[in-house]
């Protein structure tokens, strides 16, 4: 064969590739094969449906008839963005009375918001904070008088592509079809209903619990709250919840049935056809518009649903022959569902998101990188910005937290809820690495919108948050460098008092500030020069033995089981983050191999896989990120319904799924300079992965 006949031959195979990897992926058949179905009553199997603002979760009936066996698994959820109740304070205790002074060395005392151990008012206040306010559970709406051993049959499927949930059963011989869906702009399900068996369904509401991480329902305390039905006509009422000091309003529209109020708390809607339909809408004050119709509902849902899958980011392994394919593609598809309706509101979001509460329904700084990071890399900044407009909202209380503590800008608190209140936490309140998130994520979507109303938006809060940064970090004339001490690492299984210099959060300060230099420069703006002495003198990642140490502090890293269990946080200097001077390839090499092979991978959480595998990918590791990624644990468990199982205290965990949807990002987008095609996959020829719409990370 000739020279040029050659290359015309290698140019065309050339094209033929380039023509494949660029045929569009079948978006629709894609999302079909990954919706989940569900065959029992399996507690752990419930499914949603939602909006990111709210979100209603369904057993196996399609509504939720059963809350109390699915308490303990992934419970019946009514939960908002909005709806939030706190107890009565007749002690009066006040926030500034969960305070109590540290001293880290930095010439005063800083005062910090902390549980205490002794008995006595402080501990009271603090106690109280903790708890209030907390979420609330909205309101259970399920099938009346049936019990689980009369329903059988159950053939359920949550069709992911039109957000809709079908389910099918049998009761006494008599088939049950239920579709129950969520409107995407309003707080509303509607469920529509057919059957021959004429089943009724009840409306009730619980008394919330104020537990730290329960369903929210206390059903003994019927007195304490009320539901008055204030406005009633054919097909239609409004009802009036009350609890201490807190109200919110649920309509009840429907068709083919009577409602009536059976309690204090409860109302039973009686068909009168064999279809019948309901819809329930939330509302935080007296609504004054109509709710829309179920059909409206219906296709408001199916338009949304499927404009988010195909305007998205999508990922493709139906080609690749490696066993474990099908699986990670089952898990992005939920995840990406999941996240669409627990986590893309105007808060952050908990970290079991609007199915149950965790941590009293707070929600946690530290993670919202780990839920929304993905939603800027998978083409859906919108929905990260939505959730970012909730910070200006409490700047005036991150501002006080750092004055307090004697430091400059603004310093986010790390669990709270939409009114920005510091929970008082032995850990929550000693945390850094919130901090630079805010960098992070307004980076993000500058970089998906790279315009100057993006710059314009964020820009005073990437200032603020920096110039915390930069007060926090002091200066060692010994060593002419900078230091981060007086906090507790993201590594939580080391003190505040001891610790020094921990290895993600040098870096994570490196990167930030310097994002928030290139903000300065592209608002027009000199770089401020002792931002950049700053940049210049923070210290190297401490090693010992060739491998990185949990913090400069932490010597016995590799004998102390403190420091090999929880999070590998050290991981996240590279591959969370990008390369920086601060971080040694062959030191994070050697680092990642030791934790790989013996990390007490039994004790960590469902974020660790993820962080690993981007370690792993930086470092050209393709075949350990994906067995990082796709590790037999029962913290990196998905569930039917693609939840990420953590424990029996945890059968949900959102930062999970948050993660492997930034990981999986990475393994295909790769990063700023990268010049590997899927650089996350083996080149073996197992993994023939296509992709659209996803975006490098920094």
């Amino acid at each position: 064969m000739s020279r040029f006949r050659t290359i015309l031959l290698t140019l065309c195979l050339a094209a033929g590739c380039t023509a494949a990897r660029q045929e569009p992926i079948d978006r629709e058949a894609l999302v079909a094969r990954n919706s989940p179905t569900v065959t029992s009553l399996d507690s752990l199997a419930s499914l949603s449906v939602g909006n990111g603002e709210f979100a209603m979760t369904v057993d196996a009936t399609g509504l939720q008839t059963f809350p109390e066996l699915y308490s303990k698994g992934v419970p019946l959820g009514t939960q908002s963005q909005w709806g939030w109740h706190s107890f009565a304070n007749p002690e009066k205790y006040t926030h500034d009375e969960t305070l109590r002074d540290y001293d880290f060395g930095r010439g005063r005392t800083e005062p910090y918001a902390v549980q205490f151990n002794e008995a006595g008012r402080p501990k009271s206040a603090a106690d109280w904070y903790r708890v209030n306010p907390h979420r609330l559970h909205l309101g259970i709406i399920g099938f009346d008088s049936l019990a689980p051993d009369e329903v059988s049959g159950i053939r359920q499927r949550l069709d992911l592509w039109q957000g809709r949930i079908d389910s099918h059963f049998a009761v006494g011989g008599r088939e049950v079809d239920v579709v129950t869906v969520c409107h995407p702009e309003k707080d509303m399900i509607a469920a529509d209903i057919r059957t021959a068996a004429m089943l009724p369904v009840i409306v009730r509401f619980p008394y919330p619990t104020g537990g730290h991480c329960d369903d929210a329902c206390d059903w003994s305390r019927d007195e304490a709250h009320s539901s008055e039905l204030v406005e009633q006509t054919a097909g239609h009422a409004l009802i009036r919840r009350t609890l201490d000091a807190t109200a919110y309003y649920v309509v009840l529209d429907f068709e083919g049935a009577e409602l009536a109020q059976t309690g204090r708390n409860r109302f039973v809607l009686t068909p009168t056809a064999e279809h019948y339909t309901l819809r329930a809408g939330f509302y935080g004050s007296a609504p004054t518009e109509a709710q829309p119709d179920t059909d409206a509902t219906l296709a408001a849902a199916a338009d949304y649903w499927r404009s988010y899958w195909t305007e998205g980011g999508a990922v493709d392994f139906s080609r690749c022959t490696d066993s474990r394919a099908a699986e990670l593609e089952r898990r992005i598809v939920l995840s990406q569902y999941l996240l669409g309706i627990q986590c893309a509101g105007s808060c952050p979001p908990q970290e079991t998101g609007l199915t149950y509460n965790s941590w009293f329904g707070k929600f946690h700084l530290e993670m919202i990188w780990w839920h929304q990071a993905q939603f800027a890399l998978w083409g859906r900044e919108k929905l990260l910005a939505r959730t970012l407009d909730w910070y200006p909202s409490v700047e005036p209380v991150a501002r006080e937290i750092a004055r307090r503590q004697g430091f400059e800008g603004i310093r986010w608190m790390k669990m709270t809820d939409p009114s920005g209140i510091e929970a008082p936490s032995k850990v929550g309140s000693f945390l850094i690495w919130q901090q630079p998130h805010y960098i992070y994520l307004a980076e993000l979507v500058y970089r998906a919108d790279p315009s100057e109303e993006t710059l314009k938006k964020y820009y005073d809060l990437v200032q603020k948050t920096a110039e915390f940064m930069v007060s926090f970090a002091e200066y060692d004339g010994l060593g002419n460098r900078y230091i981060l001490r007086g906090a507790i690492p993201a590594q939580e299984t080391l003190r505040a008092a001891e610790t020094v210099n921990p290895p993600f959060e040098l870096s994570y300060w490196h990167f930030a500030l310097s994002t928030a230099q290139k903000w300065r420069e592209r608002m027009g703006l000199g770089r401020n020069l002792q931002w950049d002495e700053l940049i210049d003198k923070l210290s190297p990642l401490a090693a010992k033995e060739g491998l990185y140490l949990a913090a400069e502090t932490a010597e016995d890293t590799y004998r102390d089981i403190r420091f090999t269990s929880d999070h590998m946080a050290v991981l996240g200097a590279l591959g969370i983050l990008p390369q920086c001077p601060l971080v040694r390839t062959d030191l994070m090499h050697n680092t990642f191999d030791w934790i790989y092979d013996n990390w007490n991978w039994g004790r960590t959480w469902g974020w660790d896989y993820p962080m690993t595998a981007m370690n792993a990918v930086r470092l050209g590791e393709p075949e350990k990120a994906l067995n990082a990624l796709l590790m037999d644990k029962r913290t990196n468990t998905y569930l039917v319904n693609g939840h990420n199982y953590q424990d029996a205290r945890l059968r949900c965990y959102l930062p999970g799924n948050g993660g492997l949807l930034t990981a999986v990002a990475l393994m295909c987008a790769g990063w700023d300079g990268c010049d590997v095609e899927n650089p996350g996959f083996p080149k073996d020829g197992t993994w023939d992965v296509r992709w659209e719409g996803l975006k490098p990370m920094p």
